[in-house]
């Protein structure tokens, strides 16, 4: 069974940095297509970023355009997403989740890592 797992988040001043980690177990990481999803409190979950293939595939939403990359290490099953110059407004819960080449639908999930950023 495919298992994914969120880790790196926490508190973090306005304008600061953060790395998130996302570690797919269970499965052939190469296989799958990721994505990373957040939803702040009291709204619904929103696509953040999708990587079709590997490094230079990703898409963002316009809100991290600039501040937010992905990177896919695929020896190490691992998606990281670097989070620069981070606002109060990036306070959300993010999601990892992947989905099996060829479908559109991101059958498994992590649990997800709490971001706070503070003023």
């Amino acid at each position: 069974q495919v298992h994914v797992s969120e880790s790196g988040g926490g508190v973090v001043q306005a304008g600061g940095s953060l790395r998130l980690s996302c570690l797919v177990s269970g499965g052939t990481f190469s296989n799958y297509i990721m994505a990373w999803f957040r939803q702040a409190p009291g709204k619904e979950r929103d696509l953040l970023g999708g990587m079709f293939a590997s490094d230079g595939d990703e898409t963002y939403e316009e809100a991290v355009q600039g501040r937010f990359t992905m990177f896919r290490n695929n020896a190490k099953n691992t998606l990281y997403l670097h989070m620069n110059n981070l606002k109060p407004e990036d306070t959300a819960v993010y999601y990892c989740a992947a989905r099996p080449r060829g479908t559109n639908h991101y059958e498994y999930w992590g649990q997800g890592t709490h971001v706070t950023v503070s003023s």
